[in-house]
């Protein structure tokens, strides 16, 4: 795979325009239920400042999910992708959602990390002294590289599907894992534009071989 692959703006392009079935995928457990009446909308990136001359801080995905009947609070969910996990770092996501919650007046915030590389990245910050905690914080993570591909080989949410190249597969199975991917594409994304562009986005990650390549065309 190319080195100057963005990763980070090929993740925002996914989550945007496939919301919900990225928070169901990246944040199972905190996502709205599959039969709730919610609407999804990202929210500016670019934080506000203090003073006009300091530098902006950009979240990767923020989005806000409001129920239609108002049966619970909105919840903004802050969404990061981080490459390498040794590169990740708590104290920005902090910045980022101390910032969101003053923006939009909530205490409703779930921080979500993607990880996309093997690796282990500090999973919780917590100040304080003699004993005592004064700040905590933590968030939830998707190790992309940890999750078995086989799992979610028919899985109908299409973020999952699209990202099988980058879940974890015994090396003799990539082409099926590849092909499995491409068919969820064709099968649950009727839009031959959106289809062209997340086909890019799974030949990216897949970086078959040549021979890989020849196998899949005549399987």
């Amino acid at each position: 795979m190319a080195d100057d692959t963005s990763h980070d703006h090929n993740f925002k392009n996914l989550i945007v325009d496939y919301p919900r079935q990225a928070l169901a995928f990246f944040a199972p457990g905190q996502a709205p239920w599959p039969e709730d009446d919610v609407r999804v909308v990202p929210v500016r990136q670019e934080q506000l400042k203090d003073r006009l001359g300091d530098a902006f801080r950009a979240l990767d995905v923020p989005l806000l999910v409001e129920w239609a009947d108002d049966r619970q609070e909105a919840v903004a969910f802050v969404l990061e992708e981080e490459t390498d996990p040794h590169r990740f770092s708590p104290h920005r996501l902090a910045h980022y959602c101390l910032h969101l919650s003053k923006l939009l007046e909530t205490s409703r915030v779930v921080p979500v990390v993607v990880l996309l590389r093997p690796g282990t990245a500090p999973a919780s910050l917590a100040l304080g002294a003699k004993g005592e905690t004064f700040m905590a914080f933590h968030y939830m993570a998707c190790h992309l590289a940890d999750l078995p591909a086989e799992r979610w080989l028919d899985s109908r949410n299409l973020v999952a599907r699209v990202n099988l190249p980058n879940m974890r597969c015994e090396p003799g199975r990539r082409v099926e894992v590849y092909a499995h991917a491409v068919r969820g594409l064709l099968d649950l994304e009727p839009d031959p534009a959106k289809r062209d562009k997340y086909l890019d986005f799974i030949d990216i990650y897949a970086d078959l071989t040549d021979n890989e390549r020849r196998r899949y065309e005549q399987q």
